[in-house]
């Protein structure tokens, strides 16, 4: 089976165990960075924004203008709220316009630039850390009891929506192994110790959420960042390779959340905690990338006005050479988007211009 088709497939299956037999979804409550950023930057003084062109160029909820997604079009939150039926798209917290029944359908807190760590992302001036998202859950939540009252409140939150969580890498780009302004970091703790207060501050934000009712989880891990343009030349290392202590951290930071899910799992009752599994795909993709795309070295940032080497134009080229596979228009889709996070991860288009992918509850094993 080849990759695409079974990161669908898997898609569908974490879908379902998340959300079980019961009811369809009604809301969905997202938080993370800019792979899930649906605008709230654009409310920011901040650096980190998305809302100018050619970002969302194929947006058709918005007819092809920016909304402030770090992406060509929709993010992969967006895409699994179509599959769970969501007839809208959940706004972004800091927007006005996010009041009254709106809030009904789910919000979105995520923030270019954030982490799990409240320091995370201060180059860029401002952000919401997920403390912060966490905080304006809070807000949401009493807004929801004001809404429908609070038995129904409760019952909506537990049984009828989804939290998903993307963060983690900015605490290692744009934290602990920034260059010069992570000194202290790096001088106060070793890089176990920083993936262990990174954990142990997660778990808390996990456990606030619970407390605060939510209960169906997905929870991405964090990619070979060791991979990425930046790293390969602030490490001075060679084109075809990856930066060591990057993936390294990666790994381990994985390897923890995993234990941190299954216990929560088994701690917390009526939790699910269910593992997106990025670092797995993308690296069988950037080892073996071949297979699947021809260009894998080469790093086209900045060319925006040529559809050969920017970000845009490979989604359009990989969704006409997916017109050859026999997929529907979703699928077409969502294996679009993958493959365009692939080409990112690959040295192919600016890191901040990317969609997110939702892998496994599982590693994979690739055959």
């Amino acid at each position: 089976m080849g990759v695409c088709t079974l990161t669908f497939v898997v898609l569908c299956s974490m879908v379902v165990f998340v959300v079980g037999g019961e009811e369809g979804l009604a809301a969905s409550f997202i938080f993370g960075d800019s792979l899930v950023d649906a605008g709230n930057n654009n409310f920011l003084p901040t650096l980190a924004r998305a809302n100018f062109r050619p970002n969302g160029i194929d947006f058709e909820a918005t007819a092809g203008e920016p909304t402030g997604r770090y992406t060509n079009g929709r993010t992969i939150a967006d895409i699994v709220g179509e599959l769970l039926g969501q007839a809208n798209y959940a706004p972004p917290f800091l927007s006005p316009n996010t009041t009254g029944k709106a809030i009904l359908y789910g919000v979105n807190y995520a923030s270019g630039g954030g982490g799990i760590l409240t320091q995370t992302g201060r180059i860029f001036i401002n952000r919401l850390g997920l403390d912060v998202q966490a905080d304006y859950f809070n807000i949401t939540r009493h807004q929801i009891d004001d809404l429908i009252g609070k038995s129904k409140a409760k019952e909506f939150i537990m049984r009828k929506s989804i939290f998903s969580i993307t963060i983690g890498s900015n605490d290692f780009l744009s934290n602990y192994l920034l260059p010069v302004i992570s000194m202290v970091e790096k001088m106060s703790e070793t890089p176990n110790d920083f993936v262990d207060h990174l954990i142990n501050h997660f778990e808390g934000q996990l456990k606030r959420l619970y407390s605060l009712d939510a209960r169906k989880f997905v929870i991405g891990n964090v990619g070979p960042i060791g991979c990425i343009p930046y790293q390969k030349t602030i490490n001075q290392i060679e084109e075809t390779e990856c930066a060591g202590l990057p993936n390294k951290l990666a790994l381990q930071y994985n390897s923890k959340l995993r234990d941190l899910l299954v216990q929560l799992n088994q701690e917390l009752p009526g939790a699910k905690f269910v593992l997106a599994n990025v670092y797995d795909l993308v690296m069988e993709l950037i080892t073996n990338h071949k297979k699947y795309v021809s260009m894998a070295r080469q790093a086209c940032c900045g060319h925006v006005g040529d559809d050969r080497f920017n970000f845009f134009g490979l989604v359009k080229r990989v969704a006409v050479m997916l017109e050859t596979i026999d997929l529907t228009s979703s699928v077409k889709s969502i294996v679009a988007l993958i493959m365009a996070y692939v080409l990112m991860l690959t040295c192919i288009f600016p890191p901040r211009q990317r969609p997110l992918i939702i892998v496994s509850p599982f590693p994979i094993s690739f055959s």
